[in-house]
C-alpha cells in the first residue's frame, strides 16, 4: 500500500510537469513551483496553510471548458500564518521551553487541492521545492511534525501519506469524525474537538430554541455524510425532524452546478432553520451563489464569517456559527501591528491584505497609519484577527514544543547533551541514502525523533499562556469546546462576529451549554417575534400531539386531553392521568382535588327526603294514637289491635331508619343502615303475614267441629312475628360478623367527584337480606290473595292483598333502578323505596279504618260490621 502511494505521488508529479493539470488547474501552468516560506532551526515543523484557493466564477461559464476559475484569498489563513510564526518566535525567545534549541519551519501552500497538497507535502518531507518521493535533500534541522489546516477530506488523505514516514500530524481545523480512530490514524492529533461534539452542540442549540423542523445542506464527502447521519439521529432523538437533506459534490464546481436546485428546495420549504455542513471555503462560496438569496431563514454553520467579499444577494442574514473557542492571544495584536508580512509572503494579495489595518474602523490595537494609502474596499479582516483558528494554531505549535522539550530532557534532564548530539540525529532521517526501493521499508520505518515524539504527544499536559489545560484525549483530540457566534451588523456599516453562547462537551452536566439570547439582534423577519421553526404550531397545555398519518412526528394535530387527564407543558406527546383523588380542570392543564359528595341534610334532595320521612313518621304516630284511643271500638278489635300496634310501630321505625341513610357515611351508620332497615321491615312484613294467617284461621275456626279454635290465641301471631324476626336478625348478625359494611371513597363512579358511600361488604349477604324480605312479602301476598273473598264481614285480606301488591311493585322496580344509579342517588333510590313501600302498607291497611273511625263513626259498630 505504501509503495503504491509513493508510486502514485511520483506519477502525479510527472503529470504535473507534463500535462500541467489542464482539467482543473489551468491557472497553475507555470513551470516554476511556488516556493514555501522557510526558517531554519534545530527542529523543523512542516506547515500546510492555504492562503489562496481557486473557485469557479459563479457567473462565468465556458461551454467547452466548464467553469472559469478565479483565485480567492483565504484571508483567515494569513492571520493563521502570523499566529504560527508568532508562536515559533515566542518559543525561540523563551529561556524555559527548549533552551539552547530553536524551532524552524517550512510552510507550503496546498491550495486546498488534492494534487497540490501532495506536491506541497513531498516538498516538506524532502526539503526541496520540487519534491522527489523517497529522497531527502535537507540542509537544516530535524523534521519533527507537520501542522496543517486542511479541510477534513484532505486532512485524511494527507494522514495516509504522512503515516508512511510516521510524522506526527497536528491539524488545527479538521474535526473529521473518522480520524478519531487511532487504529487507522495513529499519528493524527488536532487542537479542535471531533465533529461528533459539534453535532451534539448543534442539537443542543436547536433544542434550546425549540427548533424542531430543520433542513440540512451538506457536501457529500465521507465526513460530512457521517456527520449528517449523527445530526439526524440526534435531532430525532430530541423530538425534532428534518424536512429535507440536500447534498452537493465536495468541490466548488459541483456546488455551483447544484446551487439552483438547493435554492429551490430551501425556498419551497416551510422550515425556518437551515444547517450548512461543509468546509469554510465552500461556505464562503455559498454566500456568492443564489442559495444565499433565500429570505426568512436562520443559517447555522460550522465556521464563522470571514467577511472577505460582500455576498451577491445581501449579507444581513440571521447566522449562528459554531467555532472552536475564540481567545485573545497575549501580545498577538502587537505582533500583527508591527510585523512586516511582505517579508515572508510574496503574492498579489499580500499587499491588498496588508492595507486593511489602515482602515479607521479597525481597533486601535492593530490600526496602522499608512501614509495616505487607501484601504481596500473588498476586505474587512479587522475582526478575524481574533478568530478561532489563530488560537488553535497557537496551541498546536506550543503542543509540539512541549512534547519536544519533554523528549529531549527525558534522558539527560537538560538540553545540553541533546544540543551536542543533534548533528548525529540530523543524519538519521529514514530516507537518507536510500533509493526508491520497496524493500527499504524495514530500514526506513522510524527515526529517533518521530518514533519517540508520539509517546510524548500522547502524554502531553501543560498550561498555555492563558492558563488553560492543554492535553490530548485518547483519540488525539484537544479537550476544548465551541463558541457560538452571531453576526452583528453595526450602525456604522461594519460587521462583527460576536460570541452569544458556548458548548463544551467536557464541562459538567448543566454547565456545558450556554446561550445569551439578549445578545442576539435578530434581523428581519424575526425582529419583532422570536424565531420559530416547527412543522406544526405548539400544542398548548391541555392538549396533546397526534401525529398526522404519513407525516414525520413533528407534523401533528393538537388534540384536547380527555376528562381526567392533563398536560401542563407545551407539546406533550401524551396526557397525564390525574391521581384518583384529583380531576382535570376545565382547561385540562392541571389536576384539582375532586369534590367530596354524599347525600347530606343540607342539599335539597336530602332535605326533601328528611321532611317526607318525618311527615310519614308523624302520620304513623297519629294513626297509632288513634288506634290506641279507639282501641275498644269494634273496628279496632276486629283487626287484631295488638298486631296493628306492632305493625304501626315497625312502620314508624321504618320511616325513621331512612334518616340513617342521609348524612356523611361513618362506620356506625354504615353498620346500622341495612341491618336496621332489614329488621324493622321483617317485623312489618311478619306482622302482615300474621294478620293474614289470623284471618284464614278465624274463618276456618267458625266451621262446626274445627280444630283450629285452639290456634286463635295471640300466641300464634306473636310466634309468627318472633320467628320471622329471628331469622332476619340471624342473617344480619352473620353479615356483620363476616363482611360488615364500611365507609368507602368511590373515586371512579362519577366524573370529578369522590363519593363517600357505604360499601355493603358482602353483596351476597345484602341480597340475602333483601331476598328474605321479598320472601315474606310474597308469602303474605299469596295468603292474602287466597283469602280475599272469604265471607267474613271483618275480613281485611283485600286491603292486605292490595298493600302487598304495592309493596312488591315498589321493590321489584327498586332493583334495576338501584343497580343503574350511582353515588348519592343510589341511596336516594333506596330511601324512596323504603318510604314508598312503608307508605303503601300504611295507606292500604290503616287509612280505610281511620276514615271510618274519624269520619264515619256510625259504621264503627258491631251491628254495621255484621250487616255489611
Amino acid at each position: 500500500m505504501e509503495a503504491q502511494l509513493v508510486l502514485m505521488l511520483m506519477l502525479s508529479d510527472i503529470l504535473w510537469k507534463t500535462a500541467e493539470c489542464q482539467c482543473t488547474l489551468e491557472m497553475f501552468k507555470t513551470g516554476q513551483p511556488h516556493r514555501g516560506y522557510r526558517r531554519d532551526g534545530d527542529f523543523m515543523i512542516g506547515g500546510l496553510m492555504t492562503t489562496q484557493t481557486f473557485h469557479p466564477h459563479p457567473s462565468i461559464h465556458q461551454s467547452n471548458k466548464g467553469h472559469h476559475y478565479i483565485i480567492v484569498p483565504a484571508l483567515l489563513s494569513y492571520i493563521n500564518l502570523l499566529a504560527f510564526v508568532s508562536a515559533v518566535e515566542e518559543i525561540n525567545n523563551s529561556s524555559e521551553l527548549l533552551p539552547n534549541l530553536t524551532l524552524g519551519f517550512h510552510v507550503y501552500e496546498p491550495y486546498n487541492n488534492l494534487l497540490l497538497m501532495y506536491r506541497a507535502a513531498m516538498s516538506i518531507f524532502t526539503g526541496m521545492d520540487t519534491g522527489v518521493p523517497n529522497y531527502s535533500c535537507k540542509r537544516s534541522g530535524l523534521m519533527a511534525a507537520v501542522i496543517e489546516g486542511l479541510p477534513s477530506e484532505l486532512s485524511s488523505d494527507f494522514s495516509r501519506l504522512s503515516s508512511i514516514y510516521h510524522y506526527a500530524q497536528v491539524s488545527y481545523t479538521s474535526g473529521n469524525l473518522l480520524m478519531s480512530d487511532k487504529v487507522k490514524f495513529p499519528n493524527f492529533y488536532r487542537t479542535v474537538p471531533s465533529d461528533l461534539h459539534l453535532c451534539a452542540g448543534i442539537v443542543r442549540l436547536l433544542k434550546h430554541f425549540g427548533w424542531t423542523w430543520v433542513g440540512i445542506v451538506a457536501s457529500d464527502d465521507e465526513n460530512s455524510m457521517r456527520a449528517v447521519q449523527i445530526l439526524r439521529e440526534g435531532i430525532e432523538k430530541s423530538g425534532g425532524c428534518i424536512e429535507f437533506i440536500k447534498t452537493f459534490g465536495h468541490s466548488s464546481s459541483m456546488l455551483l452546478e447544484n446551487a439552483d436546485n438547493i435554492f429551490q428546495s430551501i425556498q419551497k420549504s416551510s422550515t425556518k432553520v437551515i444547517i450548512f455542513y461543509c468546509s469554510k471555503d465552500l461556505m464562503e462560496l455559498i454566500k456568492r451563489t443564489k442559495i444565499w438569496k433565500a429570505f426568512g431563514k436562520i443559517w447555522i454553520t460550522i465556521a464563522e464569517w470571514e467577511f472577505i467579499l460582500a455576498p451577491v444577494y445581501g449579507d444581513r442574514k440571521n447566522t449562528l456559527a459554531f467555532t472552536v473557542g475564540k481567545k485573545n492571544i497575549p501580545g498577538f495584536y502587537k505582533y500583527v501591528h508591527n510585523v512586516n508580512l511582505t517579508r515572508f509572503l510574496n503574492n498579489p494579495f499580500t499587499y491588498v491584505w496588508w492595507q486593511n489595518p489602515c482602515n479607521k474602523l479597525c481597533s486601535k490595537s492593530i490600526q496602522r497609519s499608512c501614509s495616505g494609502k487607501k484601504t481596500s474596499a473588498h476586505f474587512e479582516h479587522c475582526d478575524i484577527i481574533n478568530s478561532e483558528s489563530n488560537y488553535n494554531v497557537y496551541n498546536a505549535v506550543y503542543a509540539l514544543a512541549h512534547a519536544l522539550h519533554a523528549m529531549v530532557t527525558s534522558s539527560s534532564g537538560n538540553t545540553t547533551l541533546w544540543n551536542g548530539e543533534r548533528k548525529r540525529f540530523l543524519h538519521s532521517l529514514p530516507w537518507k541514502g536510500y533509493s526508491l526501493s520497496f524493500d527499504c521499508r524495514a530500514k526506513c520505518r522510524l527515526s529517533p525523533v518521530e518514533s519517540r515524539l508520539h509517546r510524548y504527544l500522547k502524554n502531553l499536559h501543560f498550561k498555555n499562556v492563558l492558563g488553560e489545560e492543554i492535553f490530548f484525549d485518547e483519540n488525539g483530540d484537544l479537550a476544548i469546546g465551541y463558541d457560538i457566534m452571531y453576526v452583528i451588523f453595526l450602525v456604522n456599516g461594519t460587521k462583527s462576529n460576536e460570541i452569544v453562547g458556548s458548548y463544551n462537551p467536557y464541562a459538567p452536566p448543566g454547565k456545558n451549554f450556554t446561550i445569551n439570547e439578549k445578545a442576539i439582534m435578530w434581523e428581519e423577519p424575526f425582529k419583532e417575534t422570536r424565531p420559530q421553526s416547527r412543522c406544526s404550531p405548539s400544542c398548548l397545555p391541555g392538549f396533546r400531539k397526534l401525529t398526522k398519518e404519513g407525516k414525520p412526528i413533528c407534523c401533528y394535530d393538537c388534540i384536547r386531553c380527555p376528562e381526567g387527564e392533563v398536560s401542563n407543558q407545551t407539546d406533550m406527546d401524551t396526557c397525564r392521568t390525574c391521581p384518583e383523588d384529583q380531576w382535570s380542570n376545565l382547561n385540562r392543564d392541571a389536576c384539582i382535588p375532586k369534590i367530596i359528595t354524599f347525600l347530606s341534610y343540607e342539599e335539597p334532595l336530602g332535605i326533601t327526603l328528611t321532611l317526607i320521612s318525618i311527615v310519614f313518621f308523624s302520620n304513623t304516630a297519629v294513626i297509632l294514637g288513634i288506634f290506641i284511643y279507639y282501641r275498644d271500638t269494634p273496628i279496632v278489635k276486629a283487626n287484631n289491635r295488638n298486631l296493628s300496634y306492632i305493625l304501626l310501630i315497625s312502620l314508624m321505625l321504618s320511616f325513621l331508619c331512612t334518616l340513617v341513610f342521609i348524612g356523611r357515611p361513618e362506620k356506625v351508620t354504615c353498620l346500622l343502615r341495612q341491618t336496621v332497615f332489614a329488621i324493622t321491615f321483617s317485623i312489618s312484613l311478619s306482622s302482615i303475614l300474621a294478620k293474614t294467617i289470623t284471618v284464614v284461621i278465624a274463618f276456618q275456626a267458625t266451621k262446626p267441629g274445627s280444630k283450629l279454635r285452639k290456634w286463635m290465641s295471640s300466641k300464634v301471631s306473636n310466634s309468627i312475628i318472633l320467628f320471622c324476626f329471628l331469622i332476619q336478625t340471624l342473617l344480619c348478625v352473620i353479615w356483620l360478623f363476616t363482611a360488615p359494611p364500611f365507609p368507602y371513597l368511590n373515586m371512579r363512579s362519577e366524573i370529578g367527584l369522590i363519593l363517600i358511600e357505604c360499601n355493603e361488604g358482602s353483596i351476597v349477604a345484602f341480597y340475602c337480606v333483601l331476598g328474605y324480605l321479598g320472601f315474606l312479602a310474597g308469602v303474605s301476598f299469596i295468603v292474602a290473595f287466597l283469602a280475599r273473598n272469604l265471607p267474613d264481614s271483618f275480613n281485611e285480606a283485600k286491603y292486605i292483598t292490595f298493600s302487598m301488591l304495592v309493596f312488591c311493585s315498589v321493590w321489584v322496580s327498586f332493583i334495576p333502578t338501584y343497580l343503574s344509579t350511582k353515588g348519592k342517588y343510589t341511596v336516594a333510590v333506596e330511601i324512596f323505596a323504603i318510604l314508598a313501600s312503608s307508605a303503601g302498607l300504611l295507606g292500604c291497611i290503616f287509612m280505610p279504618k281511620c276514615y271510618i273511625i274519624l269520619l264515619k263513626p256510625d259504621r264503627n259498630s258491631r251491628k254495621y260490621l255484621t250487616k255489611y
